[in-house]
């Protein structure tokens, strides 16, 4: 089955970014109701990204970079420094730059057999010139209470 950029995107790279950011929470000892309720989802989704029922692949701390930039959304959250539309834009970030660099470029290819990480150039292309100009909430001089 062929699977586009955006709809691996939309279906693993972005739970898998909310599955460790759930996983960062969780190890500072909140609960999975407080995690839910600062994620935006049910208590139950919460308890599918912790145990890896959901988002599980790709592994975000297989990539320190991406691990770090998901700590800084962490703290921040936990700082009150995110509102629910600046949570959503660091999440896209966070799951842009994974796509840009090629992080989720051997799980494309076990998705959709008609794949050649060697060959594909679409998710670097695209998704390289948003990596270098996206700042987020977190990166320019914004409050992260976002304009929404």
């Amino acid at each position: 089955m062929r699977i586009t950029a955006l709809e691996l995107a939309a279906r693993y790279v972005y739970p898998a970014v909310k599955r460790r950011l759930a996983e960062k929470l969780a190890a500072r000892g909140l609960s999975q109701a407080r995690i839910a309720r600062l994620l935006g989802v049910t208590q139950s989704a919460v308890s599918r990204y912790l145990s890896a029922q959901r988002g599980r692949y790709p592994d975000p701390t297989l990539s320190p970079d991406i691990d770090e930039e998901i700590e800084r959304v962490a703290r921040a959250l936990l700082e009150g420094k995110l509102n629910e539309y600046c949570l959503h834009l660091e999440l896209t970030r966070i799951s842009i730059l994974i796509l840009a660099r090629g992080y989720a470029c051997e799980l494309h290819a076990r998705l959709d057999p008609t794949v050649n990480p060697a060959a594909c150039k679409t998710c670097p292309t695209l998704f390289r010139g948003l990596e270098e100009t996206a700042k987020g909430c977190l990166g320019g001089s914004g409050d992260g209470k976002g304009d929404g």
